[in-house]
């Protein structure tokens, strides 16, 4: 899964790698400060393409935009649901009722640094699945490009409508978005560490769907509807494109943020996790 991430990169450097054609701070809801703890709900970058409202031209415009991270679908009589719905699964995502639609026509590119997962020690693990009350402690990771570059994960977007508030208000409207996810790379990683997991299914069989630049084009093209075509754009990108490496327990504390996060630890805290 993706429940935590981690954003750094400024909009400026986002707005090249990505080709943006539109940024605009104060209509796509501001500057964001850097963020190495991404929490669902938060409001996050992310690159989509659709027409410009109130242009003459109807033609799609790639754009940096600032949307809440928790998809609230279009059809929900409340916002209430957005913090269950942060990930949708690559598997059935055509097919899903909260889902199907932004995945035929609202989908973007969610830019992250990296993202967390957390690994539970065995012995505690199996007291928790013996029922005691010992709560298991969990050692974070940091999975990241192993070339340093920035993870587009793929994700969908949706509209919701407050009726609870006039036309005019600001927050009329919610703008939301949800990370895809899919099974958890088995093969080596990029860049494995020392002491801990080698593939990324060691650590959660579960993971982000991470697009190559050669499919972002084809990702962000509204115009592509196929649900077929669109299926084949969630394909896994290669293996070894990734690695991980512990990080101390502090990021287990929303309230905990700074660059200080991702620095790497010698060794897991849990020296009986592996």
């Amino acid at each position: 899964m993706c429940g935590r991430y981690a954003a750094s990169r400024r909009p400026e450097d986002l707005v090249g790698l990505f080709d943006v054609e539109k940024w605009d701070p104060p209509e796509s809801g501001g500057t964001l400060a850097p963020d190495w703890n991404v929490a669902p709900t938060k409001e996050v970058y992310v690159v989509l393409e659709r027409p410009v409202k109130g242009a003459d031209d109807p033609a799609p415009v790639r754009q940096l935009r600032t949307l809440r991270w928790g998809l609230v679908p279009s059809w929900s009589k409340t916002p209430e649901g957005g913090a269950r719905m942060i990930n949708a699964r690559a598997e059935t995502v055509h097919e899903k009722p909260s889902f199907r639609r932004p995945f035929a026509s609202r989908r973007c590119l969610i830019p992250a640094d990296g993202y967390y997962e957390w690994v539970t020690a065995p012995e505690e693990r199996q007291l928790e699945e013996q029922g005691k009350k010992k709560r298991p402690r969990k050692q974070p990771y940091f999975v990241t490009p192993a070339d340093g570059s920035v993870m587009a994960m793929a994700g969908l977007y949706e509209f919701w409508r407050d009726k609870t508030l006039p036309d005019d208000h600001p927050n009329a409207w919610w703008v939301t978005c949800s990370v895809i996810t899919t099974e958890a790379e088995t093969g080596p990683l990029g860049v494995a560490p020392a002491d801990g997991p080698r593939s990324l299914a060691d650590i959660h069989p579960r993971m982000p769907l991470m697009l190559t630049p050669d499919r972002w084009d084809a990702w962000l093209d509204p115009a592509r509807t196929d649900l077929d075509g669109l299926r084949e754009l969630l394909a896994p990108p290669p293996e070894g494109l990734m690695r991980a490496y512990p990080v101390a327990t502090a990021v287990s504390n929303v309230r905990n943020n700074g660059p200080e996060l991702l620095e790497e630890l010698a060794a897991p805290e849990e020296s009986t996790l592996f």
